[in-house]
């Protein structure tokens, strides 16, 4: 007899082996119908697999975030048998699932068209409604390789060639394709209904920029109508919201190949730069950090020293001057340290805080550049706290409390919190590892946050919390990092005299929380639709006459708000040209202003202007007194 346990702790017995769908059907046949694949213990297996012994069993579905990346998986396979289907001379070589969806890269003689990828979804859409069973078989390695080659698939055969010899390889067949995997699939192409083909991008094979360049054709699929549509809906919203397209519009910034990854501000772009760095200049104040600045350049010896020569050399721009070899800073913690190491530091001196607005510089790959978000010239918010093995965890939980309010001022209020643990490659012992990912786990507990772990996804030198952003669109957005390091300061040497006089190592926390200031921008940018609050906005409001006759009026108002408002340095633009007012609203509507006031001869008469909110609401007319108070409200509360 074979016992299965179900996750419920139910149990059914079966006189001999017994697949999963077999399973499945003894539940129920709806839920026959619905398996997509069977999880006994950690791993996932087909549906047609055969259990030879008692085992615990899940049914896995499409409600199941398993269900939903084996879907997936299964749609890249059917868009490699379309493809083979309608250009038989392509090659495929290698398609995995990624975020929201998957993607497959081939080799073809020419460049795939937009009409050829709406062939090539029409055949999914064709080849999904045959229903073809999946089937699995297994080959030897080298018969796998002899194989491949035989049908002409060369990169195939290359990726199974690079296997150990003596294993034994999984294979699926759909109809008359057959695709090297190690599975599980979905029982049949029918199970496959709700993808959508997005678009052709070149990727070189294997990832090496010295090899052939292949096409990567990107996939979406869902396990419901509703999902993809909605999912489709997010995108064209977010193209709306794309930074870089705004950052134009709204006259912010541009990007030059005169210096590809890093960014031209304009005025207005500038003015929103220094709302938020002067803002993060008050958060430093008011948690206790002493700003400092480091210089651009640093000496090899030193990155030797830290270890991120080692580690990092291949994404810093080095130079060399009378024979001696440097590096731009990528970050700025070794640069802290020489600081604090100036003057003997006391154990009363500590917890230490430094915070800079630290200019740093990675050799990123032009292919992975994007906008603002990721560059190769940029500027962070960047902290360090030296402090005592007692101090950490009290430090932790200020740092989350910090950044929680931070937040939320800008108008983020869903965090997701991740550890991320010792990677492979890494610096000093696991004793100090050890503690420092309890100390890390210890904060974030006393901060009352759920967290998850992201094993091996911590820095070289030291683990780290991530604070993870949503935007509005529900989109992720890595953000804040608190890394705890007792490694660059026993390699540079830092130290404190204890209480009994002897001298001992600090405890190093690098802490940013926008991080570069540029990716934060190009996120608020996003998350607001350019239509930043009031606050951050770079030009608060507008004044615009109707007439020459209320010109030096408008110029009173300007002055009069200024006075109102001491120490706000209200953002103001001032429109007096000879235009129709129905044009001039019309410009400064576009531009996404909070508030756009009028005055005509009745305005003027009255002392009063007439106001208009950004979504072309009328406020109707009011005293500049009480406007005043509106948009001094608005920046107080951040609205």
């Amino acid at each position: 007899m074979i016992r299965i346990t179900l996750p419920d702790g139910a149990q059914r017995e079966f006189p001999g082996p017994v697949t999963v769908t077999e399973v499945a059907a003894s539940i129920g046949p709806g839920l026959a119908k619905a398996a997509l694949a069977g999880k006994i213990g950690d791993r996932l297996v087909d549906t047609s697999h055969q259990i030879t012994a008692d085992s615990p069993l899940s049914i896995i579905t499409a409600r199941d975030a398993e269900g939903l990346e084996l879907i997936r998986h299964s749609t890249a396979h059917l868009l490699a048998y379309a493809v083979k289907e309608l250009f038989p001379e392509a090659q495929v070589t290698v398609g995995p699932v990624i975020e929201n969806g998957f993607f497959y890269d081939f080799a073809y003689q020419r460049p795939f068209t937009p009409e050829d990828l709406a062939a090539i979804e029409k055949r999914m859409q064709e080849l999904a409604a045959r229903d073809e069973p999946v089937v699995r078989r297994v080959l030897p390695r080298d018969e796998a390789v002899a194989y491949f080659k035989g049908l002409g698939e060369h990169y195939k055969a290359e990726i199974i060639a690079a296997i150990p010899g003596g294993e034994e390889l999984s294979l699926y067949r759909e109809g008359h394709f057959e695709d090297l995997c190690r599975g599980p699939h979905v029982p049949s192409t029918g199970r496959l209904k709700f993808f959508k083909l997005m678009k052709v991008a070149g990727a070189y094979w294997r990832g090496d920029h010295r090899n052939e360049m292949l096409q990567r054709i990107y996939g979406t699929a869902w396990a419901s109508r509703e999902e993809l549509q909605q999912y489709l809906r997010v995108l064209e919203e977010a193209e709306k919201r794309d930074h870089r397209r705004l950052g134009r519009e709204l006259g912010l910034f541009h990007l030059d190949e005169h210096s590809p990854g890093t960014v031209f501000w304009h005025p207005k772009g500038w003015a929103l730069w220094q709302e938020v760095e002067q803002y993060m200049r008050r958060v430093y104040r008011d948690n206790g950090y002493q700003e400092v600045k480091g210089p651009q350049i640093l000496d090899q010896s030193l990155w030797e020293k830290t270890g991120h020569w080692d580690k990092y050399r291949d994404n810093m721009f080095t130079t060399e001057s009378e024979k001696r070899a440097y590096a731009l800073k990528p970050m700025n913690c070794p640069g802290h340290i020489l600081i604090y190491k100036q003057g003997i530091k006391s154990y009363r001196d500590l917890p230490l805080r430094y915070g800079e607005f630290g200019a740093c510089h990675r050799n990123e790959p032009t292919g992975g550049l994007h906008g603002i978000m990721r560059v190769r010239g940029f500027t962070q918010d960047d902290g360090h706290i030296f402090c005592t093995q007692e101090q950490v965890l009290q430090e932790c939980a200020n740092y989350t409390a910090l950044v929680q309010k931070v937040y939320k001022d800008f108008g983020f209020t869903d965090i997701i919190y991740k550890l991320a643990t010792r990677p492979d490659a890494r610096i000093g012992t696991d004793e100090s590892w050890d503690l420092a990912e309890k100390a890390l786990m210890d904060g974030l507990r006393h901060s009352g946050c759920a967290f998850e772990i992201a094993a091996g996804e911590g820095a070289f030198y030291g683990p780290k919390i991530e604070y993870t952003l949503k935007d509005a669109l529900g989109r992720q957005w890595q953000c804040g990092t608190l890394q705890i390091d007792p490694n660059l300061p026993e390699r540079l040497d830092a130290q404190y005299v204890a209480e009994d006089g002897s001298r001992k190592r600090p405890l190093m926390l690098h802490r940013a929380t926008v991080g570069s200031m540029e990716r934060f921008i190009g996120m608020l940018i996003e998350h607001y639709a350019g239509a930043l609050p009031v606050w951050l906005a770079p030009v608060q409001l507008a004044l615009l006459n109707i007439t020459d006759a209320q010109a030096d009026y408008c110029r009173e108002i300007a002055a009069k708000l200024q006075k109102m408002l001491p120490g706000q340095d209200l953002r103001v633009a001032l429109d007096l040209r000879n235009e129709k007012i129905t044009y001039k609203i019309r410009e400064h509507s576009l531009q996404k202003l909070p508030y756009i006031l009028v005055a005509g001869d009745k305005e003027k008469a009255a002392g009063a202007v007439a106001v208009r909110g950004r979504g072309n609401r009328d406020l109707g007319v009011m005293s500049v007194e009480a406007f005043a108070e509106l948009i001094a409200q608005d920046i107080a509360t951040k609205v």
